[in-house]
């Protein structure tokens, strides 16, 4: 593991290094990555987690290397485009991302990048990586299982924030799922892309999924009490269920909208809310 600045902290990441007897690869590499200059070593592909821009900054580094990513993120890897149209930025703010992503994540477009598949196997020579699909962050996050007994998470990175699912492309029901399925993952250590990083045994990897899963029905029952008087999406964005206060509203509410978004859409399907006339909702 490559640990990025502090220890893999946003915008930096935990990259990982794969080497087998025929090739070697790297695993979402990062900007402390770039900023090294390379990963310490020649590297064949790159395989990324998905299709955000911390995840895909040292793409553009290894410019004689194949990328692989999720077909369903796959235009986020090939163009800046596509990874705007991941986020859902539009107007001013995509043209602000357009900036960030390529002066501070050195984004580069890899019109070359191709498509895996859940269940595809990268065969090393003598080690494997398979692609295990785990959608719910994007519609492509995955994770890797890799031979020796390891599990990357990728952002399923089981922090005390809990997981994020504030952009466009990203379904609640879907990372529940995901959360669901590789708590199952048997590995010997696995490994976050932020913070965390390595986590050995599956005592301990039980223990943080399991606090990481409970957030999920913590902000809903948070939001449905809230929503006690009736509310609007704009006074949940401002309430603030993901994101502490002092996080600049810039950067919040977009996904904070998102996150609002995805509950009451859940307490409308449960019968837990209702819509006013005046287009407000309220907990039943």
């Amino acid at each position: 593991m490559l640990v990025g600045e502090a220890n893999g902290g946003y915008p930096s990441g935990n990259s990982v290094i794969v080497s087998g007897s025929g090739e070697t690869v790297i695993i979402d590499p990062s900007v402390t990555v770039v900023a090294k200059g390379g990963a310490g070593v020649a590297v064949d592909a790159v395989l990324n987690s998905h299709g955000h821009e911390d995840h895909l900054a040292g793409n553009g580094l290894f410019a004689d290397a194949k990328v692989h990513i999720h077909e369903a993120d796959l235009l986020a890897a090939q163009s800046l485009d596509g990874l705007i149209e991941v986020y859902g930025f539009v107007g001013n703010e995509a043209a602000e991302a357009r900036s960030n992503f390529t002066d501070e994540f050195h984004f580069t477009d890899r019109p070359d990048a191709t498509g895996f598949r859940d269940g595809d196997i990268f065969d090393l020579g003598g080690a494997t990586v398979e692609a295990v699909h785990l959608p719910g962050h994007t519609r492509g996050h995955s994770g890797f299982r890799i031979s020796g007994g390891v599990f990357f998470l990728s952002d399923i990175d089981l922090t005390g924030f809990g997981p994020y699912y504030g952009d466009v492309w990203s379904d609640l029901d879907d990372f529940e799922e995901s959360l669901r399925q590789v708590r199952g993952e048997d590995a010997d250590f696995y490994v976050t892309f932020h913070q965390k990083g390595i986590i050995e045994g599956r005592p301990r990897f039980l223990e943080m999924i399991d606090k990481y899963l409970e957030v999920i029905p913590r902000r809903h029952s948070e939001m449905l009490e809230f929503l006690s008087e009736p509310r609007s999406l704009e006074d949940l964005t401002a309430h603030r269920f993901m994101y502490r206060a002092h996080i600049p509203a810039t950067f919040a509410d977009r996904p904070e909208q998102r996150c609002a978004e995805l509950h009451v859409q859940r307490m409308l399907a449960r019968g837990e809310a209702e819509a006013t006339d005046d287009g407000r909702y309220v907990s039943l």
